[in-house]
């Protein structure tokens, strides 16, 4: 199976549904989809693109995970929460647009994505879970928004290309190992707003 077109009539793509198809290379999604459950791409290792319609308000956790080739993907509008793990060890990954309609990026989302030079968070989200952005090893800068008030366990760790962060004096906690083995790390502002 290399490529598929899913009909007008579907409206969610189903648990697993695609998972392990290793030779997919393109799919087309339409209009009439509104979720795609837990894992549904996951490990289709020779996806390369995918375009999300706007009609898409819910991507499951492990959604893309394992997805080697993808290289930029685009999230829709309507989606309010990155499940987690759903774009772990896309190591190709280079480009990810966020859209102002995340409040909740969930642990592990970005974890392994070992291209991704960059990414904008946007000002709608609160804060950034445990290993989000683990062992993004080409993650070169990151801005965080005053919208966050939390970064929890090892959200950078392993980023050995991170040269610098500025953290928002809306930040009030710093969990463990956050910046460990951020190897490039020269400067971190830590606001006197951070109790913990």
């Amino acid at each position: 199976l290399t490529s598929i077109t899913i009909p007008n009539s579907v409206t969610s793509i189903g648990y697993a549904v695609f998972s392990n198809c290793e030779s997919l290379t393109n799919i087309t999604i339409p209009d009439s989809v509104t979720r795609i459950d837990n894992r549904a791409f996951q490990n289709c290792k020779s996806l390369k693109s995918i375009t999300i319609p706007d009609s898409v308000t819910r991507i499951g956790e492990f959604t893309f995970s394992g997805c080697e080739s993808l290289k930029s993907i685009t999230i829709p509008d309507g989606i309010e929460w990155i499940c987690q793990h759903t774009f772990a060890r896309c190591t190709s990954l280079t480009s990810v647009i966020i859209p102002d309609s995340v409040t909740s990026i969930d642990s592990s989302a970005f974890k392994d994505c070992r291209s991704l030079t960059s990414i904008k968070i946007p000002d709608s989200v609160t804060s950034i879970e445990s290993s989000t952005f683990e062992n993004c090893t080409s993650l070169t800068s990151i801005a965080i928004p005053n919208s966050v008030t939390s970064i929890e366990s090892s959200a950078f760790y392993g980023c050995k290309s991170l040269t610098s962060v500025t953290i928002p004096d809306s930040v009030t906690s710093i969990g463990d190992y956050t910046f460990d083995y951020c190897t490039s790390l020269a400067s971190v502002t830590i606001p006197d707003s951070v109790t913990r």
